[in-house]
């Protein structure tokens, strides 16, 4: 194995060369808890606000979803599970927008908890457990990530405490109920695997990424761009190691359980016509706020292919390094987001790790860091959306706070606009910074990412 043998401070060790497996000859070393009281802090503030929270769309739509998988019907028809749940917000009938994989393991998290214990508010706790275990894998992630390519104990530790009290893991995972937070782990790892010459199983765990949320999908390209600077031969064994895994876990559970696919075309239909959220469509939304895009307009909801081509193109080049990897999926995924007629803000949680370990090696600036976790937060404010998290627990004070919201309607319209304009702005500003190629030292002397500093990053910085 190729090493690099540093001499910046006392204690150092060998580390992989840029280009080299970080696994190889067993040099991959997974990150030691530095603080057990921190890690049983973050883990009690999750469990305390998982039972309380939940979202009225989403936490209904997996509770029922857990409900029809878990009891052998298929998820994907509607139906009203008022007389199951005895809760008003069920007479509701709509469907899930996921994949299998998803639907699947609310369907066991429904047999092991709700059918032995019928309780809401555990059955809701219950639900968010793998986002929470999700949030505290990416904490543990990334900081051997940072520890593998070089970085001083103290800004591994800094980076894992980051995570671990990042208030949009916590707010989007343990509040919300959302499972942005499971695509970002296995994305993430998915690209260390790829790094490593593990293919296979890189693209395994890409096509189960893709299958929990589909916003994983620039990371093909990504891996593909990657492979093809060897052999084109890799590239496409990778391409075909990923379609078996997208036919094994979304295709093949229709098949064995049975499930209606009527409206799964209609799901995937309606992901290239809808519009809102974070979007750029926000910003039209002043005129007018369609949910669906009317007449020729949905071919705005193609735009992403061809700017995602274009992104490609523009960021083929590179040194073969882990950085470069994450450099690349930074800016793919960027672009996939700002150039899509619907965004959501907790899908902003897949870049979140990213950012993290570019601001880390300094490739990209703290504010960098900043902007991807605080914009989003800033658009759930102007949307009112953490009065409806009150669904659970107090659905009469959230209904009593949201009649209330409703009269600053053109105010935070306005804000919302404002909102995705910064976020335009700061999405582009970083696109450019992960295109633009690193330029060399004063001195001369090539970068050392091998070994970053991360000078005063804060937790939430």
């Amino acid at each position: 194995m190729l090493t690099i043998r540093t001499s910046r401070h006392r204690g150092a060790t060998d580390v992989p060369a840029p280009g080299a497996p970080l696994w190889a000859a067993g040099a991959w070393k997974s990150f030691a808890t530095p603080d057990r009281r921190i890690l049983l802090f973050s883990i009690f503030l999750q469990l305390a606000l998982a039972p309380l929270f939940g979202h009225p769309y989403d936490s209904r739509i997996f509770m029922g979803t857990g409900y029809l998988v878990g009891t052998g019907h298929t998820p994907y028809v509607a139906q009203d599970l008022m007389p199951v749940f005895h809760h008003l917000y069920f007479n509701i009938q709509t469907t899930i927008g996921y994949p299998p994989p998803w639907p699947l393991v609310l369907g066991l998290i429904y047999r092991s908890v709700y059918a032995v214990v019928p309780n809401l508010l555990a059955y809701n706790m219950a639900i968010k457990i793998p986002a929470i275990a999700a949030n505290i894998g990416l904490a543990y992630l990334v900081a051997a990530i940072l520890q593998n390519l070089g970085a001083r104990p103290a800004a591994c530790r800094k980076a894992w405490v980051a995570l671990l009290f990042n208030p949009m893991l916590i707010y989007f995972g343990a509040a919300w109920g959302q499972i942005d937070a499971i695509d970002a782990l296995l994305a993430l790892w998915a690209l260390v695997l790829l790094y490593a010459g593990r293919r296979g199983a890189s693209a395994a765990l890409l096509a189960l990424a893709v299958c929990f949320k589909p916003i994983a999908v620039p990371l093909l390209l990504v891996a593909l761009a990657s492979l093809l600077g060897g052999a084109w031969r890799q590239a496409v064994r990778y391409a075909a190691m990923f379609l078996i895994g997208v036919l094994a876990f979304y295709a093949l559970p229709f098949f064995l359980f049975g499930w209606s696919t009527t409206l799964v075309h209609q799901l995937w239909n309606t992901q290239f016509a809808q519009s809102g959220r974070m979007s750029f469509m926000t910003v039209v939304g002043l005129a007018r706020d369609p949910f669906l895009m009317p007449g020729r307009w949905w071919y705005l909801g193609l735009v992403w292919i061809p700017a995602l081509g274009a992104a490609v193109l523009a960021l083929r080049r590179g040194d073969g390094g882990f950085e470069d990897i994450v450099r690349k999926s930074t800016g793919l995924v960027l672009v996939f987001f700002l150039t899509r007629t619907w965004l959501s803000e907790d899908n902003v949680i897949l870049l979140l790790p990213l950012v993290l370990i570019l601001t880390a090696l300094g490739r990209l600036d703290r504010r960098a860091l900043l902007a991807v976790w605080t914009i989003p937060l800033a658009f759930t404010l102007v949307t009112f959306t953490p009065l409806q998290l009150l669904f659970p627990a107090f659905p009469g004070a959230m209904v009593r706070s949201l009649l209330a919201a409703n009269h600053l309607g053109d105010i935070a319209r306005v804000a919302r606009v404002a909102v995705v304009i910064a976020w335009q702005v700061a999405g582009w500003w970083m696109v450019f910074a992960c295109f633009r190629r690193r330029p060399a030292p004063a001195s001369g002397r090539e970068p050392r990412p091998d070994r970053p500093e991360v000078e005063g990053l804060a937790p939430w910085s």
